[in-house]
Parts: C-alpha cells; structure tokens; sequence
C-alpha cells in the first residue's frame, strides 16, 4: 500500500469509502472532553461524554478542549458554551487516522487543520513512536510498529534494550522512520529503553496494545488515548483537528 497524500483533498474524498461501515453521523457522535485545567477542571475531567443539550459553563481561567467527530475546539473561561457547532468539515475524520501500521500521513497539512509551529518537528503521523521523547504509546497491531526520529540529517544507530535483551535500529541520513525490531517484539507494560550516541538522555517507551479496531470514531480513539494514558498522541490529535477560533465562541 503506498503512502497516501492528504494534503489534496480529492484524495481525502477518494479515502471516505474505506470507511464503509464505521462512519458514525452527526446525530449518533459524541462529544468528550481531551483537556482541561482551572477552576473546573473537577467538572470537565479528560474522557467525560457532554450530551448535544449540554450547557459548559466555564469561570475565569478555566480552559476546556472538546472533541467530537469534526475535530477539537478549546474553550476559554468565563463563558458558556455548546458541545455542538456547525461546521463544513466532514462529520467523521477517522479515515486520516485509520491506517495504524503509519503508511498514512497524520492531516496537518490538510486545508482547515491547524499545522505544527514551524521550526517545532512534529511527527508525522499519530502512530508513529518518536524516538526524543519518553512516552506510553498506544499501539493497534505490535507487529507493525514504525519508529519516528525528528533529526534525519545524519546515519544513527540505536540500541534498544528490555528484559535484558537488546536490538539495533540503523537509520541513513535522510530517512525519519525505520519499523521496530523484530527481535525485541513489542509486549504490554514492557519498558524499552532507546539509547544512541549523541542523545541528551536515553528515552523510556512502554506501549499500550488496543486491537486491530479500537475505536468506533474520532471520538473513541481519543477515549482509548486517555485511557491508556497516550498522552503524546492524545496532544497530536487535539492539535491536528483543532476548529478554527472564529467557532469556539460562547453560545449566545
């Protein structure tokens, strides 16, 4: 399967059918909470479900990130708000997300979503492990797993190590992603440690295993994030679909 573009949106079009069967319509998504801190945050906590009628009611300083089918909205205190808003971007966007062996591009380049800060390296892809930071990452299949690295100007080699067994990964300059050894498979609650010369400091990886089909939206994806305490891709997805300002004002 060859690495798709997503930055056309014909192409995102020519995607939607793949979808066939897991799609959900505006009227049966969810919305949940991804974020939240200030003085409400105890009433808004990450992963808690907000019914269409809802009413959030937010005090200074609160800031609270929604999330439904269409994407996240950051809502900033004091205010009231709506989980629902009208939007032209598609009800559903797991198509983006769907391939989670990383053969398919995360959308920041897609027309509408927000892109990474320029001169920050983001990766590239939701499923991807980034190799600079420590993290729990959340995995559909441990034998497909790929290997990010944000500086690929030069060759590299690294260790990685667990239970007392080792493996190398070898990169040539210029290549940012290399598939995860074999020799070490990827197991639940192990820790990895991946060490290479040149590193401040060797980073930590444990992985949380969810199955071929762990969602059944952009919605449920998030949740099983937040469950599995995936915080890294939790932060990718919130802001490779965050909704543009102008739609996060309070209700009127």
């Amino acid at each position: 399967m060859p690495w798709i573009d997503l930055t056309r949106p014909a192409t995102i079009v020519a995607l939607l059918p793949l979808s066939l069967g897991l799609v959900l319509s505006a009227a049966a998504a969810e919305t949940i909470v991804v974020r939240s801190s200030g003085p409400s945050m105890k009433a808004y906590p990450p992963g808690k479900a907000l019914a269409d009628s809802a009413r959030i009611v937010l005090k200074p300083n609160d800031q609270v990130v929604i999330l439904d089918g269409r994407g996240t909205r950051t809502l900033k205190g004091p205010g009231t708000y709506s989980p629902t808003i009208a939007t032209d971007r598609p009800t559903d966007l797991r198509t983006t997300f769907a391939d989670a062996s990383g053969r398919r591009a995360r959308p920041g380049a897609v027309r509408g979503v927000t892109t990474a800060m320029a001169g920050t390296p983001k990766s590239p892809n939701i499923w991807f492990v980034d190799v600079g930071h420590s993290s729990i990452q959340c995995v559909t299949d441990p034998a497909r797993v790929t290997l990010w690295r944000p500086d690929r100007l030069r060759d590299a080699t690294m260790t990685i190590t667990a239970n007392g067994q080792a493996a190398q990964v070898k990169w040539a300059a210029g290549e940012s992603t290399q598939m995860w050894p074999a020799t070490l498979p990827v197991a639940s609650g192990t820790q990895y440690r991946l060490s290479w010369p040149g590193a401040a400091q060797p980073t930590t990886i444990s992985f949380a295993v969810l199955g071929p089909n762990p969602s059944t939206g952009l919605e449920g994806m998030a949740a099983a994030l937040i469950k599995n305490r995936c915080e890294a891709q939790l932060n990718l997805l919130i802001e490779t679909v965050a909704l543009p300002e102008a739609q996060t004002s309070p209700a009127g």
